[in-house]
């Protein structure tokens, strides 16, 4: 699980709230020592490059902000490129990422998304008429990771292969 974020509410705002200097950050300590790490990087390309490696199962995304959108694109970009081969869930709590689902779903529609990639993101929702605080998000999520099956054809290039217009 990666923390992060919140828009001022994520572990690296409360850091600088408790007064931690920004070059002290990489002492703040996990929620749960037990079964969890702080990993601070340098970048968000570091960040996200790390994520991909650690996200043995795929990706999960939470409601969230700008930071969220801009890490479920690229790891959804990433699975359609052949980067990487993981499953991005989105829990859609509450509706939240019913946007996103009809902006997926416009593109679809005109041609800018093929039809065999919009199993690239699995929206999980809330049975009808469940309250989002009695239903268990935890659960649906594995399963749909669980469930996921990489669409054929994907990928658009081979990474492993070098390429006729490599320069080495």
């Amino acid at each position: 699980m990666v923390l992060a974020g919140g828009e001022g509410r994520g572990p690296v705002e409360r850091a600088e709230a408790d007064g931690l200097p920004p070059n002290q950050k990489r002492q703040v300590p996990a929620i749960n020592e037990g079964n969890h790490k702080s990993i601070i990087v340098e970048s968000m390309h570091t960040r996200k490059t790390l994520m991909a490696r650690l996200a043995g199962g795929g990706f999960i995304g939470l409601p969230g902000g700008f930071g969220t959108f801009e890490e479920v694109l690229e790891a959804v970009t990433w699975s359609q490129l052949g980067i990487h081969q993981k499953p991005v869930v989105l829990l859609n709590v509450n509706g939240f990422w019913e946007p996103l689902r009809a902006l997926i779903e416009g593109a679809i529609k005109e041609n800018f998304i093929q039809e065999k990639n919009r199993s690239l993101v699995t929206f999980v929702q809330a049975p009808n008429g469940a309250l989002a605080s009695d239903f268990d998000w935890g659960k649906a999520a594995i399963e749909a990771l669980d469930s996921w099956k990489l669409p054929s054809d994907v990928g658009l290039f081979v990474w492993d292969q070098k390429s006729k217009w490599s320069s080495t």
